[in-house]
């Protein structure tokens, strides 16, 4: 049997005024960059579930308009996709179906819209992958396949978790390869369509089983840097600590999203730094209490948090490690106030690298259905507005039109030229700085001459 696993890739923007200055400054185009080069973890990993002697084979399509045709030809092909992109998965889908190829749909979209899903395909997979495959896979074979796989309900270890199907890629065309050390979250943020909504109880990776993983991408690539594909990396601190000492002696770089607690831990920020943390991406919101009140469902533990931001981002650079500030704008505790305030604050934060976005209402979060159920959402089902850039709801305090201006201005003055260069020459200031007062070693990986310090 000739299987192939199909990632829709690439970003996107539906918005052309949008996309036309936002992908074009320079944070914009670095982490575009990166996303997009970012190899689909869950299809490899399916495939580390897949016997031998299936023929397999994982292609990335950036947009089917460009795609004469399919692809490959193949008995069956299994496509994972974005919200944004889930249209050009179906009219691949259909194509594929149109010549007898079996195809099965799964990912987040897909779990959280089943039934929409199924009307382009033979199978869906609902909820996480790895439980269900082996018997996906059998069933193909024996020309079994049934319509729904529903993996919900279903415990999963992450023990059990096999290899990824590295080998299957062409290292030399990525910047960067991903492996999970953890899946879910313990906080509910009403906006967050990430992997709590395939996994809901939270649940780490045996430390081990993560360097196994790093050591099969060093076998590849000599000197990789990877990418943690976590919500949220440090939520559990002892398995962090236990983690970290092991990455610690596989002299790699890498990044990682994570949230502010980090910065309470001295010690797990030392051990970060040691471990060759490159930087950490975390989840602002906003810059007022207002602004953020209610975003965190379960706590409101982010608002609570606010005061403490400038701090913790101090904490957490002063040890080398770059801060990844993320910032939502159109929440519905902020106003057009809110984008002069978070130019404000990246202007006192010091921050390394900013991450502008617009509130998503993405299918099967808390915020679809309650905007949904306000008449707040603008054109239902228009998933291709699902980006992070464009506007798919009404704001609350500012119009449409206020929000897309807003961020044009924003984005225009904190992704200039200009200021990121400074922005990035004085977190280098300020780290050298911290190493001459202290007599600290820099991290792994480091030229110490950029570090040195002078008599002068």
């Amino acid at each position: 049997m000739k299987l192939g696993l199909i990632a829709m890739s690439g970003v996107r923007a539906h918005n052309t005024e949008l996309t036309a200055l936002g992908l074009t400054l320079p944070g914009f185009v670095e982490r575009s960059r990166v996303i997009a080069s970012l190899p689909s973890l869950g299809l490899l990993t399916l495939a580390g579930l897949t016997p031998w002697d299936v023929d397999l084979q994982y292609l990335e399509v950036a947009d089917v308009k460009q795609v004469d045709g399919v692809p490959r030809e193949f008995d069956a092909v299994a496509i994972s996709s974005f919200s944004a992109q889930i249209g050009e998965a179906y009219e691949l889908a259909d194509r594929y179906r149109a010549l007898g190829t079996r195809v099965i749909l799964g990912g987040l979209h897909v779990t959280a819209l089943p039934m929409e899903a199924l009307r382009h395909a033979d199978a869906v997979l609902i909820g996480e992958g790895e439980p269900l495959w082996p018997a996906i896979v059998e069933d193909l074979r024996s020309g079994t396949l049934k319509p729904v796989y529903d993996a919900r309900g279903t415990h999963y270890s992450f023990a059990d978790s096999p290899m990824p199907r590295f080998d299957l890629l062409e290292i030399e065309r990525y910047n960067r390869l991903t492996v999970q050390t953890q899946r879910g979250c313990p906080f509910r943020c009403e906006f967050c369509a990430a992997s709590i909504r395939i996994s809901p109880t939270y649940k780490v990776k045996p430390v081990e089983r993560v360097i196994d993983e790093i050591r099969n991408i060093k076998s590849l690539w000599a000197r990789p840097f990877i990418e943690f594909a976590d919500d949220n990396t440090f939520v559990n601190k002892a398995h962090s600590k236990e983690l970290l000492r092991a990455v610690a002696r596989e002299d790699i770089r890498w990044f990682t999203e994570t949230d502010l607690s980090v910065a309470d831990d001295a010690e797990l920020l030392d051990m970060l730094r040691d471990a060759g943390c490159a930087e950490v991406l975390i989840g602002f919101e906003g810059t007022t209490f207002s602004g953020v009140d209610g975003v965190e469902q379960r706590a409101n533990w982010k608002a609570r948090k606010v005061e403490s931001y400038l701090e913790a981002i101090r904490k957490i650079q002063d040890r080398g490690v770059r801060v990844n500030g993320c910032f939502i704008l159109g929440l519905d505790g902020s106003g057009p106030e809110s984008f002069e305030a978070i130019w404000e604050f990246v202007q006192k934060s010091g921050l390394y690298d900013i991450q502008i976005t617009v509130q998503t209402a993405f299918p099967g979060t808390p915020l679809y259905a309650r905007l949904k159920q306000e008449g707040r959402i603008l054109r239902d089902e228009a998933w291709e507005l699902c980006t992070l850039f464009d506007v798919n709801f009404q704001p609350a305090k500012m119009s449409v039109a206020e929000l897309e201006a807003g961020m044009r201005s924003l984005v225009s003055r904190i992704y200039s030229d200009e200021v990121t260069k400074a922005r990035r020459a004085e977190f280098h200031r300020n780290y050298r700085r911290r190493v001459c007062e202290r007599g600290t070693k820099v991290r792994a990986g480091e030229d110490s001459r950029a570090y040195a310090c002078r008599a002068n």
